[in-house]
């Protein structure tokens, strides 16, 4: 097969990657693992390379930040797979592959004769990836499903918001990117499968299960219960049947995450505060008088938690994100300061670990500060090798590899196959 050499786990394997932006992800996590990932776009380009935000602010196709995010380490060429042409190429290109990753509605590669079913059967080590809102089967099979409704139809959105307001869509889009990691993970479980047996298999992946699965405690406070975890805001639901429990607080220069939470761990990070607070005149008699070893979430009164959050709220006011982690950090107290890019970028944790990394990109004249790797390996490379691939820009070397002449190629670019 196709691939790269080097220390990487997937070096000897390769990947056709026919998807969107829902399935962006998956060719990105087999690229890192070393995957030779061939991205495969329409003559013209990816619908997706026009996603808002673009590098100087300019809309132009070659300069999509999304498409650079999520597309690096990949190769990519065109191709029309709708002609007849198109598709004999496909399936010249199947046959150099380990894994299809895809993202068409269910049936439609199926309808030009190059689904799984017929080149499984001339191709039966392939491992063959589809994501979809809803996947291969059942009643919601054909239905379309943009992000927020994948994550209406999961059950996120009936607890994201304030509990006086309406659901609130998460910023970033996230049903695609559960639903590519998903089909990352599957598809390397039916690679051990084929390792073991020489067959491959058929993976389909449903971005409204991926989404739902990520519910944590919500289905369980449910059927236990039967209680629904609502809307909360900057609360958390579900741990107290009178008062919510507050995550996020403002302080002096920004948020921070901390929880009022019982138990062992609580009773710890709460004394700590406590003693702190105390130390620069901020504790009330109630909060040191309090028992923290016997607190419980499930018991506390309205009254009571306000008697710890207004003045625990006031101490936190009173100082930056980064004196309340230095001093939290050496008195053993639970806070986290919330961070925006800016903070990630000159996090000194991410510098140390080398986490951030400066990637060449000559047709911009300029580099760009990339994520390394999503993983660090003793034994493998996961990083981030080369940016993501201009229009068309490997067409020559991949489309030879697979026999087509110089000659061949130009007369299939004036007809519009790639």
């Amino acid at each position: 097969m196709g691939g790269f050499s080097g220390k990487n786990m997937l070096s000897h394997c390769r990947a056709l990657d026919l998807t969107d932006e829902n399935g962006f992800l998956c060719g990105k996590i087999l690229a890192d693992l070393g995957a030779d990932v061939i991205k495969i776009e329409r003559p013209g380009g990816d619908a997706s390379r026009r996603a808002d935000g673009f590098w100087g602010g300019v809309p132009d196709a070659e300069k999509g930040l999304f498409w650079f995010a999520y597309n690096s380490n990949k190769r990519g060429i065109t191709l029309d797979i709708e002609k007849v042409e198109g598709r004999d190429i496909f399936k010249k290109l199947v046959n150099t592959a380990d894994f299809i990753v895809e993202s068409f509605p269910p049936g439609y590669l199926d309808g030009l004769g190059i689904g799984y079913p017929a080149l499984s059967r001339k191709r039966g080590g392939i491992i063959w990836a589809s994501i979809t809102p809803f996947g291969q089967a059942g009643p919601y099979r054909d239905f379309k499903g943009p992000d927020i409704v994948v994550m209406g139809m999961s059950g996120t959105l009936y607890q994201t918001g304030e509990s006086d307001g309406p659901p609130v869509h998460i910023s970033v889009p996230q049903a695609g990117l559960h639903a590519g990691a998903d089909a990352a993970v599957g598809i390397m479980i039916a690679y051990y499968h084929r390792q073991r047996t020489g067959k491959g298999q058929h993976v389909d992946v449903s971005m409204q299960q991926s989404a739902a699965w990520f519910q944590a405690n919500a289905v369980p406070t449910w059927e236990i219960n039967g209680v629904n975890l609502k809307r909360a805001g900057a609360f958390r639901a579900g741990m107290s049947k009178q008062v919510g429990q507050r995550q996020v607080w403002p302080c002096r220069d920004g948020y921070i995450f901390f929880n009022v939470i019982g138990g062992r761990t609580g009773a710890k990070s709460l004394s700590a505060l406590v003693a702190w607070m105390e130390a620069e005149g901020g504790a009330t008699d109630f909060l040191c008088n309090l028992d923290w070893n016997s607190f419980d979430m499930f018991t506390v009164t309205r009254e009571e938690m306000d008697r710890i959050t207004g003045p625990v709220g006031e101490f936190f006011r009173k100082h930056t994100r980064q004196e309340l982690m230095e001093g939290a950090v050496s008195r053993g107290v639970s806070v986290g300061p919330l961070s925006s890019m800016g903070d990630l970028l000159a996090n000194e944790c991410l510098i140390e670990r080398n986490f951030w990394m400066d990637l060449e990109h000559p047709e911009l004249g300029t580099s760009i500060t990339y994520p390394r790797e999503f993983v660090k390996s003793s034994e493998m490379d996961c990083s981030t090798r080369f940016r993501a691939p201009l229009v068309g820009e490997h067409n020559a070397e991949i489309y030879q590899e697979i026999g087509l002449s110089r000659q061949d190629m130009a007369r299939l670019g004036e007809a519009g196959i790639i």
